[in-house]
């Protein structure tokens, strides 16, 4: 009998852990109370309390608005509004940051289940267990790092991850102007309707490749461009022959100095055909004007030129540093070994000043893949593309979402268009940002 006793005790002792995992399942707290750990139960059951009070309903009415985008329209008789109705985009935001608020409520019952499972364990193992203080005090040493980036890690989820994920939303529903624009009209949830629109209907699909290859010649010509040209100037201002070498350099890092809003003001009014200063120079030698902002291939020209001019000045600062630390004893060594300056430059220094450059310029590939801001002062996207949907010759990706947007009013396919541009840019980052030896410490 004593033995049989004694192994009924010891089956109850192994179930502590399933037992107040169990509890807390049913209960937050119930688990922490079952391990005597009376003030950390009460604490977890105070918290369900207050989330079965004031957040339970608001997140029921949210997701249920996420999944209507609402269901009375604005009524309206004679231009008066009668009744106001339901806002669709709203009613989506509000349901996004309610799935938000839901999933971290998850996220911190699931650590009450946890915690009351694991010191069932401890019971199990004969171990103490912790009072309340201890338990604040040892949470805090190991949660010490996690308490510091919460703050960040809060501001991403509210400014990066929320508007990219309700921009994917809007992708998947017919939001565009003139008939689906609340409050006057409700939004509906339509799929995968407007990528198939993107890539089926001609006029979408040829607009959309018009202006993706556009994007990726400008994205790869801007950065090939810009590095070669900084390259170039700091390896001719690092050789002994060059006098003045802090004259030259200080010279050709003004175009940096000088607010890029400036400049590209100023050069789009140089180009201008009629009165631009680099026409009225080309007049001058007897050549005809060129059409720089109104002929297409001019006009790609113009803000590639444009581009190199802002943007080498980094690159030969960047470039002058990283020779700087290329040893001396190098070039002396293979100089006796009768290499030529071409050969130093293949051999020396281009692989070294490329293991510091790669990853910037997979960063300005994806910056200038994106460079809305550089294009729309420049050129708008002009000259206009009679062939393409609120597109023009120059536009890139992002500039067209913003015409898309801003000035017609076509929410939804935009959306889709900048899911697209999201994924590749992802995609491409991702890629080689895992394929740079300077990223994985090798050399």
């Amino acid at each position: 009998m004593a033995n049989h006793s004694e192994m009924k005790v010891s089956h109850k002792d192994k179930s502590h852990s399933k037992i107040a995992a169990l509890l807390s399942v049913l209960f937050m707290g119930l688990g922490q109370i079952y391990n005597k750990q009376y003030w950390k139960g009460i604490s977890w059951a105070i918290f369900e309390l207050i989330v079965l009070i004031f957040a339970v309903r608001p997140i029921i009415s949210g997701v249920h608005g996420l999944i209507t985008l609402g269901e009375q329209p604005q009524v309206r008789q004679r231009g008066r509004i009668i009744e106001q109705g339901d806002h669709s985009i709203l009613l989506m935001a509000e349901g996004l940051m309610m799935v938000i608020l839901l999933l971290i409520i998850l996220a911190i019952y699931y650590l009450s289940v946890r915690d009351a499972y694991f010191v069932g364990k401890l019971r199990e193992l004969g171990q103490p267990v912790s009072d309340f203080k201890t338990s604040i005090r040892n949470a805090w040493d190991t949660g010490y790092a996690y308490i510091l980036i919460a703050p960040t890690a809060t501001a991403m989820l509210l400014l990066t991850v929320f508007p990219l994920v309700f921009t994917a939303l809007i992708a998947f529903t017919n939001f565009s102007s003139p008939n689906y624009l609340p409050p006057r009209a409700l939004v509906d949830w339509v799929g995968i309707e407007q990528f198939l629109r993107l890539f089926t209907m001609e006029s979408w699909r040829g607009t959309f490749l018009g202006v993706f290859s556009w994007t990726i010649i400008w994205a790869v010509l801007s950065t090939v461009l810009v590095v070669f040209a900084g390259l170039f100037v700091a390896v001719v201002l690092s050789q002994k022959i060059v006098k003045y070498r802090k004259f030259w350099r200080n010279v050709y890092i003004i175009p940096w100095a000088v607010p890029g809003f400036v400049s590209i003001l100023i050069f789009r009014n140089m180009y201008n055909g009629q009165f631009g200063v680099i026409n009225e120079m080309l007049r001058t030698v007897g050549l005809n004007p060129i059409p720089w902002l109104s002929d297409p291939m001019w006009a790609k020209v113009a803000v590639l030129l444009t581009n190199l001019w802002l943007g080498f000045p980094f690159w030969m600062a960047l470039f002058t540093a990283v020779l700087t630390t290329i040893s001396k004893e190098l070039y002396e060594a293979a100089e006796v070994d009768g290499a030529t300056i071409v050969q130093q430059f293949r051999k020396i220094t281009f692989p070294i000043v490329m293991v510091a450059a790669t990853p910037l310029m997979v960063f300005t590939f994806a910056f200038n893949f994106n460079q809305l801001t550089f294009i729309y002062l420049m050129t708008e996207g002009g000259p206009t593309n009679a062939n393409y949907n609120y597109a023009g010759h120059t536009d890139i990706l992002l500039s067209w979402i913003f015409k898309m947007t801003l000035d017609n009013g076509q929410y939804a396919i935009a959306s889709a268009v900048a899911l697209v541009v999201f994924l590749i840019i992802a995609g491409f980052a991702y890629f080689n940002l895992r394929n740079t030896k300077a990223l994985k410490g090798d050399v």
